[in-house]
């Protein structure tokens, strides 16, 4: 993994961890999340909150503006029955961009996307099967941008119908799901540190990781970390202030 990025984030050291309280059991179900993201669908105001981050913490790879970013989007799909997960991918390690690494079902916009939510639809159905009609678009986390270039709109949906994931496999090495009470639970946040003379420009790079072991995979470790993880803070964010208004 460090090949493509300079460093590798699994070996840097963890230097804090959160201390806000995990998000409150009712909050982890689906009767409670699709009223919370009906009524910010109908209340533009509601909730009242803050992103953490909207941007990596290391210096871009090159001069990145909002106008000159890749556009992408990529889809954080709520799934389950008794418990409420997030599905997500770790990627080939042949690819272009941020190969090996755990992300969200997404990928570039083509110019014949009409919309966000359309690349996010349409970029999970061609990564991990699930089609655009197995899909309620819930809403929008703000957008992000990445240290190599990228623009991207996370889009929220819950998955409506199992029906399996296919992978692609020239893209995505596996799919696998996390709980979301392990992901809304700051005691499973990391804050990382890779000091300036590991770095790859010089500068200390911060960022956030998630290790989670999979009971599905024999508790093999998935890497959580940098943009994927922000979003994820960002979301933890978002669904706290709406509890605390709810």
């Amino acid at each position: 993994m460090s090949s493509s990025i300079g460093f590798d984030p699994r070996a840097a050291r963890i230097e804090s961890q959160p201390t806000e309280p995990a998000l409150p059991e009712r909050a982890l179900s689906f009767s409670v999340l699709e009223d919370i993201f009906s009524r910010m669908r109908a209340q533009p105001k509601f909730p009242r909150w803050s992103p953490e981050m909207v941007q990596d913490r290391r210096r871009p790879l090159r001069p990145v503006t909002r106008e000159t970013a890749v556009r992408a989007s990529v889809l954080i799909p709520f799934t389950g029955e008794q418990q409420v997960s997030i599905v997500l991918t770790q990627r080939t390690e042949d690819l272009s961009s941020h190969a090996g690494q755990v992300s969200f079902p997404g990928g570039r916009a083509e110019a014949s996307d009409p919309s966000e939510e359309h690349t996010a639809l349409r970029e999970a159905h061609e990564e991990i099967g699930v089609h655009p009609q197995c899909i309620a678009v819930w809403g929008r986390l703000p957008d992000y941008m990445t240290a190599t270039g990228f623009l991207v709109t996370p889009v929220l949906g819950r998955i409506t119908a199992a029906s399996g994931y296919v992978r692609d496999q020239r893209e995505v090495a596996d799919v696998f799901e996390v709980p979301l009470s392990f992901l809304m639970n700051p005691a499973n946040h990391q804050v990382r540190v890779v000091p300036a003379h590991e770095s790859p420009t010089g500068e200390l790079i911060r960022f956030y990781a998630m290790p989670y072991l999979s009971p599905a995979h024999a508790h093999r470790e998935f890497f959580i970390w940098g943009a994927t993880a922000a979003m994820l803070r960002n979301l933890y964010h978002l669904l706290s202030a709406a509890m605390r208004e709810y």
